[in-house]
């Protein structure tokens, strides 16, 4: 059973104690960046933007705690647990959720990361094309990344090309990525003319 050292809610409720473990600021997005495989804390701290490093550390303290994070000395990194990689539908749904709210471009403060496509583009990829396991390497303006849509693979996406290489190559706009998150038609079209 998850620690309990912090505030709760109180509430004999399965939404209420989830939201106990990954409803503070900042849990999901570091699930997010997990979701990629192991990462260093350099390395998430670079890619969550506006976190202080005592919010992180305090974070990831807690998700360690609640079963969601492990900790490995030797390379000092960050990973999910079975129970942080289960967190993925419930990206892949506020991601679907949140689509619509996107502006056309980002705003003027707006922090940007290529990879942040990642999860709403597979979940996209895979709704309108659910039987395939590709590897995709996708390019975007501010970098490449590559998704598994297989759900056994260890890490669902990547930063750079897949090291193992890929099935298919996308080169997208953030415009053509907004669009293939709405469009199954067009998410299927796109996938399936890029897979050999």
């Amino acid at each position: 059973m998850p620690s309990r050292t912090r505030r709760s809610y109180d509430q004999f409720c399965a939404t209420a104690r989830a939201l106990d473990s990954v409803g503070d600021r900042w849990a999901l997005l570091i699930v997010r960046e997990l979701l990629a495989g192991p990462r260093r804390y350099t390395d998430l701290h670079a890619d969550l933007p506006g976190v202080s490093t005592d919010v992180l550390a305090a974070r990831l303290k807690q998700m360690e705690a609640d079963g969601l994070v492990s900790r490995r000395p030797q390379p000092r990194v960050y990973e999910l647990t079975g129970r942080g990689r289960a967190l993925l539908p419930v990206l892949d749904a506020l991601a679907h959720w949140g689509a619509p709210e996107l502006p056309p471009v980002p705003g003027e403060t707006d922090a940007v990361r290529a990879h942040w496509w990642a999860l709403p583009l597979r979940a996209a990829l895979r709704a309108a094309v659910p039987d395939t396991t590709a590897v995709i390497d996708v390019s975007l303006p501010g970098g490449v990344f590559h998704l598994r849509l297989d759900d056994e693979a260890p890490s669902v996406y990547g930063e750079g090309p897949a090291p193992e290489g890929s099935t298919a190559t996308l080169a997208l706009t953030p415009e053509s990525c907004a669009t293939l998150l709405q469009d199954r038609a067009q998410a299927e079209k796109t996938l399936r003319a890029a897979l050999p």
